[in-house]
């Protein structure tokens, strides 16, 4: 029996999979349009982005409003997440009901806590990191890999090379009579939802 959680937690993953795919709706796959596709990450144009409007001082597709920021590709800056070691950020929707962030993870870094009563959820599109809760229990999360963490879990994020995140975080809504879990997997082990077109 799928809950709220679990419907939320497959749309974001199937946002998160249109939203750093390398195929558009209508084209081809990118084996027949770029032959060197193969030599890149699968989530390359997640930290390379292929606009890049250098030429035109000032141009940006960002949208900031009385309520929240959506901050795309060619406005991002990267500064020190608080909290975290050895780790840089760059804020992509701000703060609207929920953060949405990613996290540049380098050679022995770590990761703080959300506030209180903020849940969290991560997915790794670049490296590998380790998960590990406050009874020790750690799980080895690799690209393609989730994690959701229930609010006011202890947990931490470690990266011995180096790992890009994206980090969702929002304030926790109660459901009555229902506690939340923490869930690890990984999209691979998801069905494949049909997609009409």
């Amino acid at each position: 029996m799928y809950t709220p959680s679990h419907f939320l937690l497959l749309t974001i993953l199937s946002l998160i999979k249109v939203a750093v795919s390398q195929v558009e709706f209508c084209s081809m796959p990118p084996s027949i349009i770029n032959s060197d596709s193969d030599s890149k990450p699968q989530y390359w144009k997640v930290t390379n982005p292929t606009l890049s409007p250098s030429h035109l001082q000032g141009f940006t597709r960002s949208v900031y409003k009385r309520d929240h920021a959506l901050i795309t590709p060619e406005s991002q800056v990267f500064s020190p997440l608080p909290e975290w070691t050895n780790t840089l950020g760059a804020y992509l929707i701000t703060p609207a009901n929920f953060v949405m962030y990613l996290a540049k993870m380098q050679g022995n870094s770590k990761s703080g806590l959300p506030p209180s009563d903020v849940e969290r959820f991560i997915f790794v599109v670049q490296g590998a990191v380790s998960l590990t809760n406050i009874f020790g229990v750690s799980h080895e999360l690799m690209v393609d890999s989730y994690a959701y963490l229930p609010p006011n879990f202890q947990h931490s994020l470690k990266c011995d090379a180096s790992a890009t995140l994206v980090v969702f975080e929002r304030r926790y809504a109660s459901l009555e009579k229902y506690v939340t879990e923490q869930i690890v997997s990984s999209t691979k082990k998801q069905p494949l939802l049909e997609t009409p077109g």
